[in-house]
């Protein structure tokens, strides 16, 4: 069970913060109220691979390089790799940015519409639904920085552990449970 780093998808996340707190600015889909920017990473099969908070008015390519900057630390990006974008990543500079990583993009392009299941990015659709699952991220109370790092950190074990857990049980049940015989 290993990862499947060739093709990555990188999408962004609003939540709310309604007590503010160091990471939280003014939503632009929710009235100018405070909120959070969870920008994520994740591979083939919707493991998370890096996360960052940011305020919610912060646009989403700018978070781009920051976000594949923590895959690299790890020794996670393979030169080649496909990365899976909506179109509010399409411009010039992020095409420029994932070039000087080595990267190719697949960023859907503006005024066109892109169905999700054309792409590979219903991974991190799916994810990023998986930790809004956990209510504490949705509806973020807390003010320090921090505290809303190790939230988000939690809620990506939690993600990593279940899927991990689902695809050693795919594996046994179709591979390697033993038979019985009649």
């Amino acid at each position: 069970m290993g990862l499947e780093l060739h093709d990555i998808a990188v999408d962004c996340c609003i939540t709310k913060a309604p007590r503010g707190g160091e990471k939280a600015g003014r939503s632009p889909v929710d009235r100018g109220k405070r909120g959070l920017k969870r920008s994520v990473a994740v591979d083939g099969v919707s493991i998370p691979l890096g996360c960052l908070t940011a305020p919610a008015n912060r646009h989403d390519s700018p978070l781009l390089p920051e976000t594949l900057g923590r895959l690299g630390t790890l020794g996670l990006l393979l030169d080649g790799s496909k990365v899976h974008l909506d179109r509010g990543y399409d411009s010039g500079a992020t095409r420029e940015r994932l070039g000087e990583l080595g990267l190719m993009g697949a960023i859907s392009e503006r005024g066109k519409p892109a169905p999700l299941a054309s792409t590979r990015r219903w991974v991190i659709e799916r994810t990023n639904s998986w930790q809004n699952a956990h209510k504490k991220l949705v509806w973020c109370t807390e003010r320090r920085g921090r505290v809303i790092d190790f939230w988000v950190s939690f809620s990506n074990v939690v993600v990593i552990v279940g899927r991990l857990v689902r695809e050693a049980w795919t594996r046994y049940r179709w591979e390697g449970r033993p038979r019985r015989r009649p």
